[in-house]
């Protein structure tokens, strides 16, 4: 017959778990309370740049057009960016319609997704998981509140991916001073590839 025996946990394990957990809630409000900012009343400005509209309409009626960022479904003429923003906003057309949500909603959830990108790049700066963490919500929620990026992810210009880019290639940069991996710097490279091919 086996007894088992009950280790007590060890004070240094209980720390290091509410160490990991604190964070969670705070980064839960803070982007929630993004997205609350960058979407609320988000139809005020209609279709935003009516010319990157146009091409998310034409986007949506014709996978030629979607691929190349033209202007019109029947493939005639380009706009004069690359056309990676309008990939995410013309499948959103083609998903949700034509209207002012299916336009501009992506550019606000890019903006969501760039606070927490930044969350994290900030948070693995610094040594010590706390300040770390600290360190992080404040740096997200500064770009969050700032006028220019809250103007930027309510709008429909390219700006916002390419905002949200550089940040995810940051985090990569972070990951790759951190870890002897080959996989970090390549990620770093992608998706700097990717931000070019936005504006």
């Amino acid at each position: 017959m086996t007894a088992v025996v009950d280790q007590p946990v060890a004070a240094e394990t209980l720390a290091s778990a509410r160490t990991e957990r604190w964070p969670r809630w705070p980064l839960a409000t803070l982007l929630v309370a993004t997205a609350v900012l960058y979407l609320w009343n988000l139809s005020a400005s209609g279709y935003g740049n009516t010319f990157y509209a146009a091409a998310a309409q034409a986007g949506s009626q014709s996978w030629s057009a979607w691929f190349f960022g033209s202007l019109d479904a029947q493939n005639f003429i380009t706009v004069d960016k690359p056309p990676a923003s309008l990939w995410v906003t013309g499948l959103s057309v083609r998903l949700f319609g034509m209207n002012s949500w299916s336009v501009m909603a992506p550019q606000a959830l890019m903006g969501v997704a760039a606070v927490a990108a930044l969350y994290c790049a900030v948070r693995r700066a610094l040594p010590n998981p706390n300040h770390g963490a600290a360190a992080g919500l404040l740096g997200g929620a500064v770009l969050a509140v700032t006028p220019a990026a809250a103007l930027m992810f309510r709008f429909n210009n390219p700006d916002a991916l390419l905002v949200l880019l550089l940040t995810v290639a940051a985090y990569c940069l972070m990951r790759a001073t951190m870890a002897a991996s080959w996989r970090w710097p390549v990620l770093v490279g992608i998706v700097m590839g990717a931000a070019f091919l936005t504006k």
